[in-house]
């Protein structure tokens, strides 16, 4: 088994006044080449927004692009004439592909909205542009993994061009969790919420990561209440 330990104060750090960024991966002004990705998994920034201020209009081209709201509004527009606002409990993916622009807003003017960018390198290139997002339950993510996105054929809900797949969990403290690689050529990327949790030897407090390869499955036990996200992924070449 190989490991690769991301504790939550090591990441990047962007400040701008209306932005605070943390990045578990090289972005923007942030470079370290030990964290240049995580197989497929190539950015996880953690962002909050300052009310009524986001990011204008800008392009993205070949990059599955995952959103997920964790507190507030987010405002989207894009190129592909969709307009909509995520909040907490969604889930939004954008397949960039040949190329689509596209704009976030904090939709408030009285409170600042957080969510997680997480980009991950398409199986293919120059796919056509798309949009979908998906409003969780949140009794389906109770003391068990639940599929948030999964490949393209391979899941019936939410999907991207990677053979990738996102779960996940609100556990109880005490609670004991399995989780079954769908690959074992594929790692897992354990990324804290909320709590604490131990596994693979390690224990992981809020926003820590960790990146797991070699292992058919992972055993969590958690110290206390706790969101989790799995994030599994294939590697690259």
């Amino acid at each position: 088994m190989k490991k690769t330990l991301h504790r939550a104060d090591s990441r990047g750090r962007a400040s701008f006044g209306w932005l605070e960024s943390y990045h578990s991966f090289s972005f923007g002004h942030y470079h370290d080449p030990e964290r240049m990705h995580f197989g497929a998994l190539r950015v996880l920034n953690d962002d909050r927004v300052a009310p009524g201020r986001g990011f204008d209009t800008h392009s993205h081209r070949n990059m599955e692009i995952i959103s997920i709201p964790l507190r507030g509004d987010l405002e989207h527009q894009d190129s592909m004439g969709n307009t909509s606002v995520i909040r907490a409990g969604d889930v939004q993916v954008m397949s960039a592909g040949k190329g689509v622009a596209h704009s976030e807003y904090n939709k408030n003017a009285d409170q600042e909205v957080a969510f997680l960018q997480i980009w991950i390198i398409p199986d293919r290139p120059n796919v056509e542009p798309r949009y979908d997002q998906i409003t969780l339950d949140p009794e389906a993510l109770r003391n068990r993994w639940h599929p948030v996105l999964g490949p393209r054929g391979k899941h019936q809900g939410l999907w991207i061009h990677q053979d990738a797949w996102f779960h996940l969990g609100d556990f109880e403290s005490g609670q004991e969790a399995v989780y079954p690689l769908r690959d074992p050529n594929h790692g897992v990327y354990v990324f804290i919420l909320e709590g604490s949790a131990e596994v693979a030897g390690e224990v992981l407090h809020r926003r820590d990561g960790l990146g797991v390869e070699g292992a058919p499955s992972l055993a969590f036990r958690m110290a206390e209440p706790s969101r989790v996200l799995l994030m599994e992924v294939p590697p690259l070449g």
